[in-house]
């Protein structure tokens, strides 16, 4: 099932042993389109300290859907290695994390989460030394807050086409599908869906994402579905 991400700003996180505060932001992968960590406002809890959680962590959504369980106690998440959400995570960062938890290291693997780990959509793959080498190499991860991105003004190959607006996420795995995004006058402000497939890049000096659309792609796409290259398989 897939939610906007915006429906879940403020969805209250219940530990195994009370609550935990509420969800503030999402840092994404913006190589992979996956979410990678669930950013919590603790509230007078910790004292306002901010901390980070992996979709391991998660046990699902309540039956009203305005709570998010986790399956950690609140002496496990208050003695985890601290991560800062206002810097960049690096790699030692999340090995130090990882570690903590035993959960399995994503960039160990060609999968989306690890081997054995969950949630996964495709199967894992062990990389090589040299793969490993180099993607531990990597100092800075490619992590971008949700609500940064939010606002950011999509174009196409011959022209702007509007700005993002939210993110479709699988709640599952935790991946992100769909750019949600309002259109400019050209196209009457409509809603439209950009798949992640579709995107080349994201520039963040200039505050845009670029897509291998045009506006007849976007012309021939209903409100509220996805829009795709004129002959992509659909």
């Amino acid at each position: 099932m897939l939610r906007n991400i915006k429906d879940i700003y403020g969805i209250k996180l219940a530990a195994t042993d009370g609550d935990i505060g509420h969800v503030k932001d999402f840092y994404f992968d913006d190589q992979s389109w996956i979410i990678r960590y669930l950013i919590v406002d603790t509230g007078s809890w910790l004292q306002g300290r901010q901390v980070l959680l992996a979709p391991h962590a998660f046990d699902g959504f309540g039956p009203d859907g305005e709570t998010l369980s986790v399956r950690l106690t609140k002496e496990q998440i208050e003695n985890s290695p601290s991560i800062e959400s206002h810097r960049p995570v690096t790699r030692q960062h999340e090995k130090d994390y990882y570690h903590y938890y035993s959960w399995p290291a994503y960039w160990d693997s060609t999968g989306l989460w690890g081997i054995g780990g969950l949630p996964t959509l495709s199967p894992s793959l062990v990389l090589d030394n040299d793969a490993k080498k180099e993607r531990e190499a990597i100092d800075d991860v490619h992590l971008r807050s949700t609500r940064a991105v939010a606002g950011y003004a999509i174009e196409a190959s011959d022209g702007l086409l509007g700005h993002v607006t939210g993110f479709l996420v699988d709640h599952k795995s935790w991946a992100i599908a769909d750019l949600i995004v309002e259109t400019g006058h050209w196209y009457a402000g409509k809603q439209i869906l950009i798949s992640t497939a579709s995107i080349l890049n994201i520039c963040y000096e200039d505050s845009k994402v670029s897509v291998k659309l045009t506006r007849a792609d976007i012309q021939s796409t209903l409100e509220d579905d996805v829009a795709r290259p004129a002959f992509s398989e659909r």
